[in-house]
């Protein structure tokens, strides 16, 4: 049971544009979307694509590390890491199969004989936007386990682009079109209390404190 006293009380300690500021980006955030990487070796790679997540409104992202496995880059995540909630896998299997079981399509991001381009992308459906190595590319137990293929067009001598260059684009395209729509993306009530008691504790200095002087009373 979500003690809503408890969390009134601990944003006594927080400014009123901290406060606020916190609920304006709460109204903004999906878990309609979300990204997963696999076995990303350029350290600063995941974490812009951190960022991309936090300035496009996603609340998620889930990082499999069956090969490569690292901390976040805090000066690359700009404080990312604070507001995005990250999930991390051993497998690919583990991943797919944890996303699958909440609802999310598995969406490989990669051209493909059966693929679609952004602009085509039908965003009714849960989904879960996978980007792979920086010169391999997603393995291919992705491409066989995927739902759906989407591909960035592109016009240039070029055939790819950074892994969180195509993040970018791709989020701020799909989130767009889906505040434009009729669907139910936002997070739920309780979604959205849990997220300010963890955003809240990380960011009051004294929180366990605070919280324990609140019991005491």
């Amino acid at each position: 049971m979500v003690n809503l006293e408890l969390l009134e009380y601990l944003e006594t300690f927080l400014t009123e544009n901290r406060t606020e500021r916190f609920k304006k980006v709460l109204n903004k955030r999906t878990k309609h979307f979300t990204v997963a990487t696999e076995d990303v070796y350029q350290l600063h790679n995941t974490s812009a694509v951190m960022r991309s997540c936090d300035v496009f409104g996603i609340q998620e992202l889930n990082i499999v590390e069956e090969v490569n496995s690292k901390d976040i880059d805090r000066e690359i995540a700009m404080g990312a890491q604070k507001w995005v909630d990250l999930n991390r896998y051993n497998s690919v299997t583990d991943c797919i199969k944890d996303l699958k079981s909440k609802g999310y399509q598995i969406v490989a991001t990669t051209p493909h004989a059966n693929d679609c381009e952004l602009i085509d992308f039908d965003i009714t459906a849960k989904s879960c936007f996978f980007f792979g190595r920086e010169t391999e590319g997603l393995s291919q137990q992705v491409i066989d386990e995927a739902d759906c293929f989407l591909k960035i067009p592109m016009v240039g001598f070029t055939e790819s682009l950074n892994i969180s260059v195509s993040a970018a684009i791709i989020l701020q395209h799909v989130t767009s079109q889906l505040r434009k729509s009729s669907i139910n993306w936002q997070l739920t009530e309780e979604e959205i209390i849990e997220i300010r008691f963890d955003w809240i504790k990380k960011t009051l200095k004294d929180y366990d404190a605070i919280v324990a002087h609140y019991q005491a009373e």
